[in-house]
């Protein structure tokens, strides 16, 4: 099953909804790469088995069940996950995309790619579902985090930052 969910970051029209900078949104999904605990709900535990500036690999712990991934860091663009398979799913990944149609009018595509196509559609749908809303935790954890200064002010370039 392959999916795409596309959330709009900054909307110009709605004054309500504050603005985040590139740099922002950046770091808050390289957070979510290395914290997984703080937007992963039944998240035990995140082991890193090696690390480098662009590359991760963990071991997410989800109580007995133990999935290993790789995530890759494009720095302020993307950050993609390659899920590995187990004895209970198949291989799978996950990008999410920093897009800007024009200037400071982010939007974070979510791309899922998964090579088991079995499933039947009202699974698909639950899947969908479990995704958007996945996603927009995802938002909520990195618009907080910013509200706090966790992730630098709005201000900031974007060659400032954690990475």
């Amino acid at each position: 099953m392959n999916f795409e969910h596309l959330i709009e970051i900054n909307d110009p029209s709605n004054p309500l909804l504050e603005p985040l900078s590139r740099n922002q949104l950046w770091q808050g999904l390289v957070l979510r790469a290395e914290t997984p605990e703080l937007s992963v709900l039944a998240l035990d535990a995140c082991v890193m088995l090696e690390r480098k500036v662009d590359y991760l690999r963990r071991e997410l712990r989800f109580g007995q069940l133990r999935i290993q991934d790789e995530v890759f860091l494009t720095p302020m663009q993307e950050v993609r996950y390659e899920i590995m398979a187990s004895e209970l799913f198949p291989a799978s990944t996950l990008t999410m995309r920093i897009e800007e149609p024009y200037p400071d009018h982010f939007f974070i595509r979510f791309i899922y790619g998964n090579v088991d196509d079995e499933n039947d559609e009202m699974v698909k749908d639950h899947l969908q579902q479990a995704y958007i809303q996945a996603n927009n935790d995802t938002v909520a954890v990195i618009r907080e985090l910013a509200k706090l200064g966790k992730l630098g002010s709005y201000e900031a370039s974007d060659d400032q930052g954690l990475h």
